[in-house]
């Protein structure tokens, strides 16, 4: 089947909706979830200013694939506890949304030339339900993940994000969930912002705002200040491939933009029709 017939097909399984907005939450520490925090108060009042999607896809940094970029097609995904040593109520999480099976088969031939795959055995990582929960908190919307294959440089997942796009005017919420700066190695328990941490952020913010993605998927051109914000790029890809699903008519609204435990970027974003 054509990548043409593939998306018309997809086309024709759903609605045509408004333009529908594109989403990257900084979701932090997990303890977001179940604490009240400036964070968690955001992302509730950002569910109640969405339009109600009819699925939402979610690119997480907890779903990490190598040589495939794998799509979750299962009917009734898993609540995945994908972290240790927090509390007992966290472990007691769950997101019980339905998946969209049909729709998620479709998104996997759609992404044929990112070697996309379907997958039934992931689910939803802390990534997704613990900023769900306060968008969504009945769970009654169908969701569903794309991994990140981590073989493929940064302009890849811009890439990935463009492939998407073409989901917004069908009433899919792409939602990207990770965090802008992500070095948990130097964080630090009401630690003030590190220099780097604020200096990565800044500059994202100025890319991001000017939409000179190039820049922001340049690994060579980041330099030394890429690898202090990211020791891993898990944390950075989400945030590429939400920018990739915008466009040049899309607003952008900054939600959070603090540094939290002095090297964890909270920045949240929306690009929306204008």
């Amino acid at each position: 089947m054509s990548t043409a017939d593939r998306l018309r097909r997809l086309r024709d399984s759903l609605s045509a909706s408004d333009r529908m907005p594109v989403v990257f939450l900084g979701h932090g520490s997990p303890m977001n979830a179940i604490e009240d925090t400036i964070f968690s108060r955001a992302w509730r009042a950002l569910g109640r200013s969405l339009p109600r999607p009819q699925a939402i896809l979610v690119v997480s940094a907890h779903w990490m694939t190598k040589g495939t970029t794998l799509v979750d097609v299962s009917a009734m995904p898993r609540t995945i506890h994908d972290f240790y040593g927090f509390p007992e109520a966290l472990f007691a999480q769950r997101y019980p949304a339905p998946g969209a099976p049909a729709l998620a088969r479709d998104v996997a031939s759609l992404l044929a030339s990112h070697h996309g795959a379907e997958d039934d055995t992931w689910g939803l990582d802390h990534g997704a339900w613990s900023v769900l929960k306060f968008l969504y908190p009945e769970a009654d919307v169908p969701v569903f993940q794309v991994s990140i294959d981590m073989t493929q440089d940064l302009a890849a997942h811009v890439e990935v994000g463009r492939v998407l796009s073409q989901l917004r005017d069908r009433g899919v919420l792409i939602l990207g969930s990770g965090n802008v700066v992500h070095n948990l190695r130097t964080a630090r328990q009401d630690g003030d912002p590190q220099d780097f941490a604020l200096e990565f952020d800044a500059m994202f913010a100025q890319r991001l705002m000017a939409r000179d993605f190039g820049a922001l998927s340049d690994r060579a051109g980041l330099g030394t200040l890429l690898s202090m914000a990211h020791p891993s790029v898990d944390h950075y890809i989400p945030a590429l491939t939400i920018a990739g699903a915008s466009d040049g008519k899309d607003a952008l609204t900054v939600m959070t933009d603090q540094i939290d435990l002095g090297s964890i970027s909270m920045r949240s974003f929306v690009f929306h029709a204008a």
